[in-house]
This record gives C-alpha cells, structure tokens and sequence, in this order.
C-alpha cells in the first residue's frame, strides 16, 4: 500500500469518526429527554391495543343488564292494514241472486303485547352470571394487556440504555485506536516500527468504526420500535437516561404465590372454568317447563260490502298463559349435557396447565434474574480490571514492550468486559420486569 493510499484511509477513517461523534452530539443537543415515567404514560394513553381492551371491557360491562338475560318482559306494538277488491255473486236461499261488483274489503288492526317468560328452569340467573363473568374476564384481560404494554415499554427503553452503553465503550474502543495509529506512526516516522504496524493500526481503527456504525443503526432501529409502542411517530428524536436500576428484592416463593391469585392466564382459566360451570346449569334448565305469559289490547276495524255485518269494529284485552316441558327430544338432552360435563373437565385440566406453566416461567425467569445479578457483580470487577489492564497496556505500546496484537487483545477483552456488564444489567432488568408483569404487578412508575 502506497503512502497517498494510507493518507486516505486516515483521512476517511478521520472523517467517519468525526461524523458520528457530531451526529451523536447534535442529537443529543436536540432531542428531549424521554424518562421511562413518560415513556409508559405515553403508551398508556395512545397505545391501540389498550384502547381496543377498553372498548371490549365496554361493550361486556353494557352487555350486562336483565334484559339480555330474559328476565324482562318484551312489549311490542303492531299495526296491520289490509285490503281487497272482490266481486261477488250470492244466491240466496229464496233462489235470489245478489251480484257486487269490485267490493272494496279492508281491514286494520292495532295494539300492544307483552310477553314475558317467568320461569325458564333458572337458565336466565345461569346467563345473567355468565355475563358477568364474561365481563370479569375482558376486565382482566385489559389489565393484562396494560401490564404488557408497560413490561414492552420498560423493556425496549432498557434495551436502548443498554445499547447505548455499548456505543459509548466502542466509542471509548474508537479513541483507544486512534491512539494506538497515532503511536504507531509516530514509531515509523522514526524507524522504529515497519509500515505494517501502521497498516494493521489502521485497520484496527476502521473495524471498530464499522462496529459503531452498525451499532448505531440498531440503536436507531429499537428508537423506532420503542416510538411504535408509544403509538407516535416513529421519527420522533428523544434521548435517554444512562442508567438501570434493578430491584434485588425479589423472592422465588413470594412470586409464585402471587401468581395464583394475580396471574392474568390464571384468573383467565379459572373464569373461563366457571363459564363452563354455568353452561351446564343452562342446558339443565331445559329439563324444566317453561313458563311465559303474554297480554294485549287489540283495536280492529273492517269493512265488507259481501258481508252480514258490513262495517264491523272491536277492542279489547287479550290475556294468556303457555307452559311447554321437553319430553323426548332424541336423546339431544343428555348428550348437551355430557358435552358439557367434558367442557368442564377441560376446563379444569387447562386451569391446571396454565398453573404448571405459569410456575415454570416464573423459575426460568428468576434463574436469569439471578445470574444476572450475579454478572452484575462480576462484571463490574471485570470492567475496572480490563480497564486497568487496556490503559498498561497502551503505555507498554507506546514504549514498544508489546507487540500490536498484544494492545487489540487487550482492547477486545476490554470491550468484552463492558458488554458483559451492560447485558447482565438487562438480562436482570427483563427478568425482573417479566417477573412482575406475571403476577400483575409491574410498577407503572
């Protein structure tokens, strides 16, 4: 490689590195700073799946009234209106004949009914309950999508917090390159290395900028992902906070009890169990007679030019009472029920199930959420190590007691250090916020 094309390579590498370093510092100037408060206060109010879990809680809370259970009355009103054109010919019993032409007949009547099942073996108190399980069920629900939302949220803004620490070690990487070229071709202009040191610096150098740079597009691609979450536009700039904080307090058993009474897929099964329950009562109910009555005040007129009675009128009230009993129905009865019967053992083995599994993800996740915690601690000693050693290690390479090898051997256990540090801190930090999400109490704080 010839000097002019060294001299570009510098100048390129130069260049790309500066203009990151400005773009990072021009955005940071810019974009408001996003906490993780109104990062979730954001979501909880634009957020589409929530507002489609409200308006199902809405409809299921309207779905609950008497009515939609039978156990009202229906009154209804009618009006009929006939009419006819007809023509005619009598022959009386005196051997008369009496002919009417295109006789005008109408008729009409009006009033109201009222109908109303009294007794329907208690199938209307088994629908009236199950409406109002099925709104406890779209309540719980909503709650468990709100949970999601606020676990996604904390998540994708944790997941930046975490990259964005791996941008500032490989920019610190960056700075430690730089040096190291400019050591190096210190070192050739006074014979003191070959032109291969130079070259090997250099590319050192423009491998931890590619680096950057691809980490620099998936930092701007979970930005965008994280504005989706908050339902807003996803080229909105915002910065962010530079720490994780993860609570240490978390006990195995304590979740696990939690869970059974606050786990959203439990309270779901258990619902869901009761439903089935219910439906059995319903299809029982059809054992029993059923019983309505129904009433009404009729108004009629007619009119029949061929009639006895030419112009006749009438009203009145009209009352009544039906009973009907299922006597043989092709055996439909007993196999409803045992179809119901199976539904609710179903039922029970998925309540069980979900249990199972919900107990298992919570001791999967509290396995990561401590030996995260304890990469935590590891990792911060490995960090003040690697650096301590990479900052020697320099020094030993600008006085030419390590070969270049030596001084990117040190750099990449330095890089590795960091990158152990800032997972362990997110992998706890997901653990833990998975953790709460499960028991239904992630803080919305």
């Amino acid at each position: 490689m010839s000097i002019k094309h060294l001299i570009c390579l510098i100048f390129c590498c130069v260049a790309v590195t500066g203009y990151v370093k400005a773009q990072n510092t021009a955005q940071a100037d810019t974009a408001t700073l996003l906490t993780l408060k109104d990062a979730i206060e954001i979501a909880l109010k634009n957020n589409y799946d929530i507002k489609l879990s409200r308006n199902t809680v809405a409809i299921a809370n309207n779905n609950v009234t008497p009515g939609n259970a039978r156990m009202l009355p229906t009154v209804t009103g009618n009006y009929t209106v006939s009419n006819s054109i007809q023509s005619t010919t009598q022959t009386r019993s005196d051997s008369t004949v009496n002919r009417i032409t295109r006789a005008n007949n109408t008729g009409s009547t009006y009033g109201v009914s009222l109908n109303w099942t009294v007794f329907d073996g208690f199938s209307m108190f088994a629908t009236y309950s199950t409406l109002k399980q099925r709104r406890e069920l779209s309540e719980v629900q909503l709650r468990d999508t709100v949970q999601r939302t606020v676990a996604n949220v904390i998540n994708a803004y944790y997941d930046l917090v975490n990259q964005n620490k791996q941008i500032q070690a490989l920019q610190g990487v960056i700075a430690i390159s730089r040096t190291q070229f400019r050591y190096a071709n210190e070192r050739f202009k006074v014979g003191r290395v070959a032109r291969l040191d130079v070259y090997n610096a250099q590319v050192a150098l423009n491998t931890d900028t590619a680096t950057l740079l691809s980490q620099l597009q998936q930092y701007k691609t979970s930005k965008i992902e994280l504005n989706r979450l908050m339902a807003r536009n996803p080229q909105t700039e915002f910065a962010i906070a530079d720490t994780i904080v993860v609570d240490d307090r978390l006990v195995l058993a304590n979740i696990i009890n939690q869970a059974q009474t606050q786990n959203p897929a439990i309270l779901s099964a258990s619902i869901n169990q009761r439903i089935s329950e219910l439906n059995l009562r319903s299809i029982k109910a059809t054992r029993y007679p059923q019983v309505s009555v129904n009433t009404g005040y009729n108004f009629s007129n007619s009119t029949n030019p061929a009639g006895f009675a030419r112009v006749q009128r009438s009203n009145g009230l009209n009352y009544g009472l039906a009973a009907t009993i299922n006597i043989f129905d092709g055996f439909n009865q007993w196999r409803r029920e045992r179809n119901a019967k199976l539904q609710i053992e179903n039922a029970g083995f998925n309540l069980s199930q979900v249990r199972l599994q919900i107990e298992s993800q919570i001791t999967d996740l509290y396995n990561s959420y401590t030996s995260g915690l304890q990469l935590i601690k590891l990792g911060q000693a490995n960090v003040d190590l690697a650096s301590r050693t990479l900052s020697i290690s320099l020094e030993k390479y600008r006085l030419g007691t390590i070969t270049p090898l030596e001084i990117r051997e040190a750099q990449r256990n330095y890089l590795n250090a960091q990158s152990v540090f800032f997972a362990a801190q997110y992998q706890s930090k997901v653990a833990e916020t998975t953790l709460k999400q499960i028991i239904g109490n992630i803080s919305l704080q």
